[in-house]
């Protein structure tokens, strides 16, 4: 299937709450990754290297964080008089309440630009999430949704059991076709689950949620349509029609929404095991520009990332560094990731915690622990907020929050 016909709805406006204070004033998509890069970089790098060109960036929660980033689309070669980067920010207007102010799920807000999706004009909408660490080209997902003749199609991976009940899940027949799809069961079926990635007939999506919002609207708070996400109505409803069909992607994916995931992600990187960047698909950013990184005499780095403009002096094990870091000599940091201009001061200890951006941790001062469970839950893993300040000799245990702006 060609893609002149295609139109890319990137997600990028939820408010990321499960992130906590990594995303109090951040949108969820302007984390970094694997140092030097933004979960922002991931949807929008596929669609450049699968020649998708007409693309609509949703924007809501602290979207100046993600404007400054996508820098009109330059880096994905989007910034173009016709087609290329629109950025799609809530709007007030004359028109109904339904179709203003700030939406409530991705469902949602795709019932809030349906009258501009109907104007596009086109065959199918790829609609996508920017949250998610993955390489796949859509060209292949759009041959599936031709092929198969499909209303819907939804690209799938696989996942542990115990995972799944966080995502959708999604059961097929040998043709394809999707029989059963649950949305974040507690005890689900199958490890098969939606990557939150879907190729939709243009028309008929507009259709669904018309139809849906007339059915939900009257159970919703005021100026909500209670389409809510994906997963409650839009996708059940496509299936139920019978045409909606799976597509399995291969290689690496992760939902990296939750701390415990974003985590497990960067240690996968650490390990080999994320074939996401690959020379003849590279993953395209806004890159900062920073000199070398240097490792001095004495420093340690074991399987670790460290970032350009990073200063190793003391110890680093199983953590990625980003740009600017500083360790200084006898500070130790593992297990960690740690964001860009952050300054580990000599003899302090930092272990199993994100560390935000501009942070100072004081010398000798003790950050994290080293939690016992695999993969390791949420709740210990410490999280410290951008610009805080963790004071000489103090202590922050393990599984803490440091709110960002901080002085402990």
């Amino acid at each position: 299937m060609t893609v002149s016909r295609c139109l890319a709805v990137v997600q990028a406006g939820g408010q990321g709450s499960r992130m906590e204070v990594l995303t109090h004033r951040r949108a969820k998509p302007a984390l970094p990754f694997a140092g030097t890069y933004q979960l922002i970089d991931f949807p929008l790098s596929n669609l450049h290297h699968s020649g998708v060109d007409d693309v609509w960036l949703c924007l809501q929660y602290e979207a100046g964080s993600l404007d400054d980033l996508v820098a009109n689309g330059r880096p994905w070669d989007l910034d173009r008089t016709r087609g290329g980067l629109r950025l799609v920010f809530p709007q007030e207007s004359r028109d109904s309440a339904e179709e203003d102010g700030f939406a409530t799920g991705n469902a949602d807000q795709l019932f809030r630009i349906r009258d501009q999706i109907r104007r596009a004009d086109v065959d199918v909408v790829l609609v996508m999430s920017a949250d998610h660490v993955y390489e796949l080209d859509y060209t292949e997902v759009l041959a599936t949704h031709r092929a198969s003749n499909a209303e819907c199609t939804i690209v799938t991976t696989t996942c542990s059991r115990s995972e799944a009940s966080a995502h959708a899940t999604v059961e097929a027949d040998d043709a394809g076709r999707v029989t059963d799809f649950a949305y974040k069961p507690d005890d689900p079926r199958t490890s098969v689950i939606a990557t939150e990635v879907f190729a939709y007939d243009a028309r008929l999506l507009v259709e669904g949620l018309e139809e849906l919002q007339r059915r939900t609207t009257h159970e919703a708070e005021e100026g909500d349509t209670g389409l809510g996400d994906f997963g409650e109505h839009l996708v059940p409803w496509f299936v139920d029609r019978g045409r909606t069909v799976a597509h399995a992607m291969a290689g690496y994916w992760m939902d990296v929404g939750r701390p415990e995931t974003y985590l497990q992600a960067h240690r996968d990187l650490i390990a080999g095991k994320v074939d996401v960047f690959r020379s003849d698909r590279p993953v395209l950013t806004q890159q900062p520009q920073r000199p070398p990184a240097r490792v001095v005499e004495g420093a340690q780095v074991v399987d670790s990332l460290v970032s350009n403009g990073a200063r190793v002096e003391g110890t680093v094990r199983r953590s990625v560094l980003g740009p600017g870091v500083v360790v200084e000599r006898g500070a130790e940091v593992t297990d960690s990731i740690v964001f860009q201009d952050t300054v580990i001061r000599a003899g302090a200890q930092v272990s199993w915690t994100i560390v935000d951006e501009h942070v100072t941790v004081g010398r000798s001062a003790r950050v994290g622990g080293r939690p016992r469970t695999r993969p390791v839950p949420t709740d210990r893993i410490t999280l410290i907020g951008a610009r805080s300040r963790v004071a000489a000799g103090h202590t922050v245990s393990g599984g803490a929050r440091v709110e960002p702006d901080r002085r402990v």
